[in-house]
């Protein structure tokens, strides 16, 4: 099977306008995040999908490949699937545009939910133990079937373990892969109850009855660039363990 990643970049972003072409270090964030993406075992190809000339320049200049698409996608999900049109793959990975501190190994793992089983979608997860990041709404939950199947996504502190311990927690991490007949399908779902009621899009999947496999991850998570703060978080992290360390 041959594997697609797609990285979509838009320049417009509330918390932090041109997000993809901050420095980080004496390199851009999308930059930061193509190099890591590139070292995927699984990818036979990546590409970068954006509706700006300015980060297609920056992704040219350091001799990566990139798609301009539409300005007017509602998410990356549906910038992916356009990118994704022109490319032959049969899996794709839509691999977030904010993780310059990306393990390159999620992509591996995502891929081979996709490449070993016959679910349509995969994504990741992994353990979260602290009480703040479970009460926390940003850190998105989620459970499993004993099959691996996701069950439910949520902001809220799912499951609620009224028995402690009883049940692990998992934390949602945002990379997904597609077969690529069903990104095509996925990205022409209309909205659904739950997914806009909790603000998640994945959930769209669940809802309309299809299956997402879920793997708790082996890799590290870095902290991805939201805000300003972030940024500056990232920027010490990178400068201070040397360009050698990721």
């Amino acid at each position: 099977m041959k594997v697609l990643g797609i990285i979509p970049a838009r320049y417009a972003s509330t918390r932090l306008p041109g997000k993809p072409l901050a420095d980080i270090c004496g390199k851009t964030l999308v930059r930061r995040v193509y190099e890591r993406a590139a070292l995927s075992k699984a990818l036979n190809s990546l590409v970068v999908a954006t509706d700006d000339e300015r980060i297609m320049e920056e992704i040219r200049a350091f001799g990566g490949e990139c798609v301009l698409t539409s300005p007017d996608h509602p998410n990356g999900t549906c910038r992916t699937a356009e990118a994704a049109r022109g490319e032959e793959a049969d899996i794709i990975i839509n691999i977030q545009g904010d993780e310059p501190l990306l393990d390159p190994l999620m992509i591996d793992e995502t891929a081979a939910l996709l490449t070993s089983g016959d679910a349509p979608s995969a994504t990741l997860c992994e353990p979260v133990r602290d009480e703040e990041s479970i009460l926390d709404p940003n850190t998105v939950k989620v459970v499993m079937d004993r099959q691996g199947n996701a069950l439910y996504f949520s902001r809220s502190p799912v499951p609620y373990l009224r028995v402690k311990g009883a049940a692990p927690v998992y934390r949602h991490i945002g990379i997904y892969g597609y077969r690529r007949d069903f990104l095509f399908t996925y990205a022409g779902l209309p909205p659904t109850p739950l997914s806009e009621a909790e603000s998640l899009e994945q959930l769209k999947i669940l809802e309309h009855g299809y299956k997402m496999m879920v793997a708790v991850t082996k890799g590290r998570c870095g902290p991805s660039v939201d805000t300003p703060e972030d940024l500056e978080r990232v920027r010490a992290i990178i400068c201070g363990k040397g360009e050698g360390a990721f």
